[in-house]
């Protein structure tokens, strides 16, 4: 298995990929309004004998209160299936944030499962003095830093794109 960014011709298995994992079109309709209206968003791939296993998608935020911070949020992480609990979705987080740290990247944030996402690095994003737009618990929006103290001394409201707003 390799992981890669996506290209054009991994679209329609993205998709399926997408609504596979999740029983619905919703996340898969986020990712192709990410691909179109967020140029700069990061889309990778988990591919094994020519099949697409698995997708993440990174999207800028923005940060009311920390406008310098240059900071991303994760969202949506599919694997197919009959290949979840298999690491697959762990070596996609893993790519992620190497290629996200690359492109100049400080942080992460995620609304995500509480027992999944700390192996990662995650923590609360209360933390760290971030809140989510969102109407959500404590422990599930949760901040990682790519830079070591990245978030230090900052604090605001993080703002994902629009597309998690008309969702």
């Amino acid at each position: 298995m390799s992981i890669r960014r996506e290209e054009s011709r991994d679209v329609q298995q993205v998709r399926a990929v997408n609504i596979g994992a999740f029983g619905t079109d919703a996340e898969a309709d986020i990712v192709d309004t990410l691909r179109s209206e967020a140029a700069e968003s990061l889309s990778l791939v988990a591919e094994d004998n020519d099949e697409i296993v698995g997708h993440i998608m990174f999207s800028p935020v923005r940060i009311v209160g920390a406008p310098d911070l240059r900071a991303v949020a994760l969202a949506p992480m599919a694997v197919t299936p009959q290949r979840q609990r298999t690491g697959i979705g762990s070596e996609l987080i893993r790519a992620g944030f190497d290629e996200c740290r690359r492109s100049g990247a400080g942080a992460v944030f995620v609304v995500g499962h509480p027992s999944y996402y700390p192996r990662f690095g995650f923590s609360p994003a209360s933390n760290f003095g971030f809140k989510c737009e969102f109407d959500v618990r404590d422990e599930v929006f949760m901040a990682a830093e790519l830079i070591p103290g990245a978030l230090a001394g900052r604090s605001g409201t993080v703002y994902f794109h629009e597309v998690f707003r008309n969702k």
